[in-house]
């Protein structure tokens, strides 16, 4: 297997963990809260906390995957010194979403699942979280629009 086809694979694998953790943030936030509005208090608790907890999951290997392959195609360049300014802003903006993703599940996630009824303020921080990931996400796809174009 040619290395061109190598690199464009890990590529490829690093677009899609991209769109699950963007789109995903995304879906929660714009999407979700807005649909469950629809029902009952306990059964919105319910859906919430499953979505989350399935996004959550998917999230924690995704993320991984996206890091790693970022960081690989980073040092095939040479390392974060021979890339362009924006490809470190893209690393920069990762490492704030990984942060804000582990704490979140670590930290509300785990408490809103094991509360016998979760407070609307859980609920509330775990929309902020996502939302400054999902906030951060757009950003890193900017600046990928502009270290295209060096």
């Amino acid at each position: 297997m040619s290395t061109y086809i190598v690199w464009s694979l890990i590529l490829a694998v690093h677009l899609l963990g991209i769109t699950y953790w963007v789109g995903g943030s995304l879906y929660t936030v714009l999407v979700m809260r807005r649909s469950v509005s629809l029902l009952d208090p306990t059964p919105r608790s319910a859906v919430i906390l499953q979505s989350y907890a399935r996004f959550f999951r998917g999230l924690w290997h995704v993320m991984g995957t996206t890091l790693v392959s970022g960081w690989a195609m980073i040092f095939h360049d040479g390392g974060f010194g021979a890339v362009p300014l924006p490809i470190n802003i893209m690393q920069g903006l990762a490492l704030v979403m990984a942060i804000v993703f582990v704490t979140t599940v670590q930290g509300p996630f785990r408490r809103a699942r094991r509360a016998l009824r979760p407070s609307a303020e859980l609920f509330d921080t775990l929309r902020l979280r996502t939302t400054i990931m999902a906030v951060c996400g757009i950003l890193t796809i900017i600046t990928a629009a502009f270290a295209g174009t060096h």
